[in-house]
């Protein structure tokens, strides 16, 4: 499974712990159960793991968020580095290309594109990895997974499906 993992936002959400130089997804404040803390990055990147061992991991960032990612991460996970800040789409453009030219993965193999801060327990990287696989059918070009919202909001957009099913055909997204 090739995931790539959005972490190029400025991260000021968390004000006064987060800011421009240290973004939120590098603050260590999830508890493990072994006592220690470890980071939003971290955290998402042990779950990955956990869930696919052989997922191949790729972090599109802003130039100045590389050597803290592989502060937390180490030196294998890969990087995708954005000359500078345009939003999500041509984040993952370049990210996708950047595994295809850079890493040599085939054009036809499954890519997920998730945020790099979701708090998610374990079944939100197998629902991914089903994702993959549903890619991989040739069904469709494009998967998207939605959750059923607590209030309706149109800030991040939202899914419309004429069925109820776990999988279901988009009949819009708004």
């Amino acid at each position: 499974m090739n995931i790539i993992l959005l972490s190029g936002g400025s991260g000021k959400r968390l004000w006064p712990l987060s800011n421009d130089i240290r973004s939120k997804q590098f603050i260590k404040i999830f508890k493990k159960e072994d006592g220690e803390y470890e980071s939003m990055v971290q955290r998402v990147y042990r779950q990955i793991k956990t869930v696919d061992t052989d997922a191949v991991v790729t972090i599109a960032t802003s130039r100045s968020q590389v050597s803290a990612i592989h502060n937390q991460l180490g030196e294998d996970v890969g990087v995708s580095v954005e000359p500078c800040r345009r939003d999500t789409f041509p984040a993952i453009a370049l990210a996708t290309a950047w595994l295809k030219d850079v890493k040599g993965v085939d054009e036809d193999e499954p890519v997920v594109v998730c945020p790099v801060d979701p708090y998610v327990d374990g079944s939100y990287f197998e629902t991914l990895k089903a994702l993959s696989a549903q890619v991989e059918k040739n069904e469709a070009n494009l998967v998207l997974m939605g959750i059923e919202p607590t209030y309706p909001s149109e800030k991040y957009g939202y899914i419309l499906t004429s069925e109820k099913e776990t999988v279901s055909s988009v009949d819009t997204f708004k």
